[in-house]
């Protein structure tokens, strides 16, 4: 067996206009390639949660982001020697009419979706799938 690694990630649920942002993996992607996910990545030691997913998102969509609250959170396996903890948060872009840049190589395009149609994009993604249905949740809480 290799070397155990546990890995802290965070991702967003941006929303727009009631609407959520995802991304699709690139195709070249080692771990879940060409599945839509929310926008986020690995914290670096010694990173805030909310400072490492803003970075995240600025380096994989070139947008400013404003994290709020944190939504969801849960564990999953990675092979047999990696573990990861994800921390999903709401969030909104701090400029709304920002341009998203994506790089080709971590996703291959993105979507707006909506309340209706996100768990269909999702389906590949069952964890984060359920972090979308809270954030949808919450933002009717609002």
């Amino acid at each position: 067996m290799g070397i155990k690694k546990q890995k802290i990630i965070a991702a967003a649920f941006i929303h727009k206009d009631g609407k959520l942002l995802i991304a699709k993996r690139a195709n070249s992607k080692k771990f879940m390639p060409g599945v839509f996910e929310l926008p986020g990545g690995h914290i670096e030691y010694g990173e805030t949660m909310e400072n490492g997913l803003a970075r995240e998102i600025k380096e994989e969509f070139h947008i400013d982001v404003k994290i709020g609250e944190p939504i969801h959170v849960f564990t999953y396996m990675h092979g047999n020697t990696g573990h990861a903890i994800e921390v999903d948060y709401l969030a909104t872009m701090i400029k709304p009419t920002q341009e998203i840049r994506l790089n080709p190589e971590d996703h291959s395009e993105y979507r707006w979706v909506s309340r209706s149609n996100y768990s269909r994009f999702l389906a590949g993604n069952e964890k984060e799938r359920e972090a979308a249905r809270k954030g949808f949740k919450r933002l009717l809480n609002i």
